[in-house]
């Protein structure tokens, strides 16, 4: 069983690892590719009728680098393509979604709190949407909204917002957000495996058979490739949220997830105008900063109920705090049956991140996450499986209120 179980772990990581790579080159390539075309050189008349040209210089040596607007006159011998990079971002993320929400639904992706679903009804519901998103994402785009780029922008953002509100009525937050992050990467893959790449293709086709390629090609993989561009850094937030549970466990995840996507916007704004030699739009950072900030206060918004507040006088340490007699019930009846030297609860083979809630040392060791994960969020436990309830969570808010002062 050890030995089972010690394998999948490591399954799991040699997954994540794939995917982090992966993510990594996808991201590097288009970003790179993003600066490369709004630093072109375009106010010059050049002899292989190229739109623009850029010098640039690494790792000890000098690129010149020409990009044709629709494509050159002939086919060149050598031609590189980059799309691997986001297949297997895709491929592997879906691979991981499967070893730790499906595999693990009862402990990540169902919150009883929330919708009681059967596991089946859960891992359906977080496949279909995936899906459906593609292709609700890709019907907008070709209709006639699709012409205004603000204006499908703007349709875009609302679409997330809804699904953000969705996954948080139905998933649990740690799911919610991170099915959101899955929602979004699965447009910006499809974009790049069913519009980006064949599009390219069919400007090579026709090069090949000696065609004039259709400039239309190219105008909508670039629409595709903006929309991509603009999505990276909201995405990258929420596959890391579901280690913050300050983020995803919120009663206002949702909304914290809302105004991710509008901080990608205005961090990406300012990068592309530098990138495009435009004036530095330094407000962005401020905006960014401000939305930042609203969203820590919504992530901490239980701290200001006004039970904690009234308990906030009280300066005890944790063990001697008032309160703790009742904390530590609610640890070891709820918690330590994972956490613990030998958990006793199925499947559970060690302690969580080696951390365990058997003793008064070690719950005055782990007191603030006790109180981040289990009182101020509902990070812990996964999926509330042990039926941690609001007044339990209430009590270790004010048990870390009266030992801190805070």
């Amino acid at each position: 069983m050890y030995d089972l179980a010690a394998m999948g772990a490591w399954a799991e990581f040699a997954v994540r690892w794939l995917h982090v790579i992966t993510a990594i080159a996808w991201i590097g390539s288009s970003f790179y590719f993003i600066a490369l075309d709004l630093g072109l050189r375009r106010d010059r008349d050049l002899e292989t009728g190229a739109d623009g040209e850029e010098w640039q210089v690494h790792g000890g040596g000098f690129y010149h680098i020409q990009k044709y607007l629709v494509a050159p006159a002939a086919m060149p011998e050598h031609l590189t393509w980059f799309k691997w990079e986001s297949y297997w971002t895709w491929l592997s993320g879906a691979a991981l979604l499967i070893i730790v929400y499906w595999f693990g639904a009862e402990f990540y992706l169902i919150d009883p709190a929330t919708l009681d679903l059967a596991i089946w009804q859960a891992i359906g519901i977080s496949a279909a949407s995936l899906v459906l998103g593609w292709l609700v994402y890709d019907r907008l785009c070709k209709s006639p909204i699709g012409q205004h780029p603000t204006a499908l922008m703007l349709l875009l953002y609302v679409v997330l917002v809804a699904m953000a509100y969705f996954y948080d009525q139905v998933f649990s937050g740690r799911a919610a957000l991170l099915h959101l992050g899955a929602f979004t990467a699965t447009i910006m893959t499809g974009n790049v495996a069913h519009v980006i790449i064949p599009n390219q293709k069919i400007v090579v086709a026709d090069l090949k058979a000696g065609k004039k390629p259709d400039p239309e090609y190219g105008r909508i993989a670039k629409q595709r490739s903006t929309h991509n561009n603009y999505l990276t850094l909201p995405v990258i937030f929420l596959m890391l949220s579901n280690h913050y549970p300050l983020a995803f466990a919120s009663e206002w995840n949702w909304v914290i997830a809302s105004l991710v996507f509008l901080m990608g916007v205005t961090i990406r704004h300012y990068f592309n105008s530098m990138h495009a030699r435009k004036a530095k739009p330094t407000w962005t950072w401020a905006a960014t900063a401000v939305i930042f900030l609203v969203i820590m206060w919504l992530s901490t918004a239980p701290m200001f109920r006004p039970d904690a507040e009234e308990q906030a006088a009280k300066a005890q340490r944790f063990v001697e705090a008032e309160g703790y007699t009742e904390v530590a019930d609610i640890v070891t009846s709820r918690c330590s049956m994972c956490h613990a030297a030998e958990p006793v609860w199925q499947g559970v083979l060690w302690p969580p991140k080696g951390v365990k809630l058997e003793t008064e040392a070690d719950i005055a060791a782990h007191a603030r996450g006790i109180y981040l994960q289990a009182g101020l969020s509902h990070a812990m436990p996964p999926g509330n499986v042990t039926d941690v309830s609001d007044a339990d969570r209430a009590a270790i808010r004010d048990w870390f209120a009266a030992a801190t002062g805070s």
